[in-house]
């Protein structure tokens, strides 16, 4: 099956730390890995502005902007993403309930660490939740507009996957997450979007958003969640936050304009 790599990897990882004869899985966990995260951590830190940026597309609050006109004009591509995003959400906070593995600034020493943005705390390191929502929308953008040509699928897939990587492993920059929760993170992601894309080949139970008499509920959605970002902004004033409302803006006018016009 085409989600069969990232599944062998994840039954890979449980049958290795459920029959390991590790006395601690915790101990085990985050030993087995400090010297990749130490050393990621440091070369990816160097750029600091980068890393804090990218990072936040794995909120789904600021990926989700960019995105929010297929609402519109492609609506299987968000039943996709919707259905996906449910389904990880329960597998994200199932695995964390039951491993509840303590961030890295909690195991390691934080004077040998580069900590960009708030210090993260609490047993809910594995996995990563921001990988699992970049890789889940990288995976279904990547089948949603997969060229024909052979030369071309390839690149756009180097492109995509390279781009979710950057997001992923931005957690580890940032002092967030170890190497294995990314991965893990990203693993989960590409599977529950093959499981959202398959879900949706034959429904398309989002088809009624084209209807003008749904229009005004469609755009209170953009206006709360251009509220969610300006509140970030106000916090954090990163350039990515900008962005992201500027990409809910233009949909806004775009969807406004429909609807004034059907009218």
């Amino acid at each position: 099956m085409v989600f069969d790599p990232p599944l062998l990897l994840l039954i890979s990882f449980f049958i290795y730390f459920f029959f390991s004869k590790a006395p601690n899985f915790i101990e085990e966990y985050a030993a087995c890995q400090k010297d990749l995260f130490h050393f990621l951590n440091s070369e990816m830190s160097k750029y600091p502005n980068f890393q804090f940026n990218i990072t936040q597309l794995g909120d789904a609050l600021i990926f989700f902007p960019f995105l929010i006109i297929f609402l519109y004009y492609a609506p299987k591509l968000w039943q996709a993403l919707l259905t996906s995003s449910i389904i990880s959400l329960l597998i994200s906070a199932t695995f964390k309930a039951v491993f509840a593995v303590p961030r890295p600034t909690a195991i390691y020493d934080n004077n040998s660490l580069v900590i960009i943005g708030k210090r993260t705390i609490g047993l809910t390191s594995l996995p990563s939740g921001h990988s699992i929502t970049a890789f889940m929308i990288i995976t279904i953008l990547l089948y949603a507009f997969m060229p024909k040509k052979i030369s071309h699928k390839i690149a756009w897939s180097v492109l995509l996957f390279t781009f979710g990587f950057m997001i992923a492993f931005s957690r580890v920059g940032i002092a967030a997450h170890y190497p294995f929760d990314v991965i893990i993170g990203c693993a989960i992601g590409y599977f529950v979007a093959i499981i959202g894309i398959k879900l949706n080949n034959n429904v398309n139970w989002l088809e009624w958003i084209k209807n003008k008499k749904v229009y005004p509920f469609f755009i209170l959605i953009l206006l709360i969640g251009a509220f969610l970002i300006i509140k970030k902004i106000v916090a954090l004033n990163l350039p990515i936050f900008y962005l992201s409302l500027l990409s809910l803006v233009i949909t806004f006018f775009i969807i406004t304009n429909a609807y004034v016009k059907r009218n």
